[in-house]
């Protein structure tokens, strides 16, 4: 059971281990998406459908339709990764093995819809993968198996995806054989260091110039490929009534020394812009103007020139 891409991962190495018969692949319907808002289906169909397996797409996994569907399979156990809906206990106690969980982060920290994104948020050095049992909560099965990655200063949340989604997947297959025969036990997960990540939502991408540039670096890193961390260029000229300013999105920087009123620019050429923060400076490296392609600095100022000391605002 998986949806979007991260879950691709699980669905295709589970298929090539010869231990394991799929019997079917529960995902997503499909959904509008676009300009033209085409019906398209979900990654984890397209692969499931290139690979010859029977597909189910229910709107509710509660409904007893589906839940009917399902029994007819008789499934020893259930591999879930990212499929986007809450099991019910009549899903969770199917299977005689139960439903494990392919999660993106160390549990109990980062239970919930995004522990990618928060974890190089919080500037964690360190995240990972749990294959978890599940229960009825949110993420709190017991574990069954972890293995942990360091975050590099030059991962982003979309490199940390595609490396997590290869770990998790490598996990799973690991760990359902010794799970199966008993020599890997489930453990309850510890009552400390509980943390929520919850959904990331377009205004999480607004950038606060009084933060300390790190945290603005962390929020650069953590938020690609969406929504992006951005800013707003001031609106030019004196027209009557004043334009909109035009939204910015920041793709690639790092931290600098330098200090200013926060947002204010400090120095604008080809080897970065440099902008003030709350604490040192942040060197911006590739960026975009809203409708526009993403440029680097000398590309993007010979459109739009920047001078010290303007201001960027929120």
């Amino acid at each position: 059971m998986g949806t979007p891409d991260l879950a691709c991962a699980s669905l295709r190495a589970l298929a090539a281990c010869p231990e394991f018969e799929i019997a079917a692949v529960v995902t997503q319907p499909d959904r509008p998406k676009g300009r033209d808002l085409k019906l398209l289906p979900p990654p984890v169909k397209v692969l499931a459908l290139e690979l010859g397996l029977p597909v189910l797409q229910p709107e509710k996994a509660r409904h007893e339709s589906f839940l009917t569907e399902l029994r007819a399979y008789a499934p020893d156990l259930i591999a879930v990764a990212a499929f986007g809906q809450i099991l019910p206990p009549s899903i969770l106690d199917l299977p005689p093995h139960g439903c494990l969980n392919v999660h993106t982060s160390l549990l109990p920290r980062y239970r919930g819809a995004a522990p990618i994104q928060w974890a190089i948020l919080n500037d964690d050095p360190e995240t990972g993968v749990t294959i978890m049992k599940m229960d009825v909560g949110l993420d709190t099965g017991a574990i069954l198996t972890t293995e942990a990655t360091p975050i590099a200063d030059t991962d982003t949340s979309q490199t940390l995806h595609d490396r997590l989604a290869s770990l998790g997947a490598a996990l799973l297959v690991q760990t359902i054989p010794g799970y199966v025969a008993g020599a890997i036990q489930p453990m309850p997960q510890p009552a400390g260091g509980v943390a929520y990540a919850h959904k990331i939502k377009k205004q999480d991408g607004l950038i606060d110039w009084t933060q300390p540039a790190r945290n603005i670096w962390n929020r650069v890193r953590g938020l690609i490929p969406w929504p992006g961390a951005f800013t707003h260029l001031p609106s030019a000229g004196k027209s009557t009534p004043p334009t909109q300013p035009h939204l910015l999105k920041i793709w690639q920087a790092e931290v600098a020394t330098g200090s200013g009123a926060p947002g204010e620019i400090l120095s604008a050429g080809k080897s970065g812009i440099m902008v003030a923060c709350g604490s040192g400076s942040l060197r911006i490296l590739q960026l975009q103007r809203e409708g526009g392609k993403r440029l680097a600095p000398g590309d993007f100022l010979t459109g739009h020139p920047l001078q010290p000391g303007e201001r960027w605002s929120a």
